[in-house]
């Protein structure tokens, strides 16, 4: 006889992304607004992983209590070819692959591809949040103005 272990259902806005995620068609668990991982993260349903180079978490800011595991190093963004063992790693006294990890960087692009490299090894809850921790490039080439995790008001702290 095989026991069987029950998965805890994920957060109904997880579902939901999850859900989106498969009608699109990607290979991670999908995307969260900065508001809904804040959310989730306060309220202990889930991890946030900052993915973004130290130099940018210590001279730009990072989210209290965040993890770090840096997708790419250096000001020339070199690809981390360690990311998914440190990830493993880092991860491992909080559940392993199991738990539900939001993966944050400068804009939402770097965490998508950090997210895709999580899942292709078997991180079955892994999200990106959605806009980064500054948001994208307005019309005056700067960020944080439209979106991004600062825009909208969340926690973070400077060095």
């Amino acid at each position: 006889m095989t026991a069987e272990i029950a998965e805890t259902p994920l957060p109904a806005t997880l579902e939901q992304a999850r859900a989106n995620a498969l009608a699109q068609g990607l290979s991670y668990a999908g995307g969260v607004s900065p508001t809904t991982a804040w959310e989730l993260v306060h309220n202990g349903q889930a991890l946030l992983v900052d993915v973004r180079t130290t130099e940018e978490r210590k001279f730009v800011g990072h989210v209290p209590q965040s993890l770090h595991v840096a997708w790419a190093t250096g000001t020339s963004l070199t690809r981390n070819p360690r990311f998914v063992r440190e990830l493993e790693a880092k991860l491992a006294p909080y559940g392993g692959k199991e738990a539900i990890v939001l993966l944050l960087c400068r804009s939402g692009k770097r965490s998508v591809l950090a997210a895709e490299a999580a899942a292709a090894v078997g991180f079955n809850h892994v999200f990106n949040v959605l806009e980064g921790f500054e948001g994208e490039l307005d019309a005056t080439q700067q960020r944080g103005k439209d979106d991004g995790w600062r825009h909208h008001g969340l926690p973070w702290v400077q060095d």
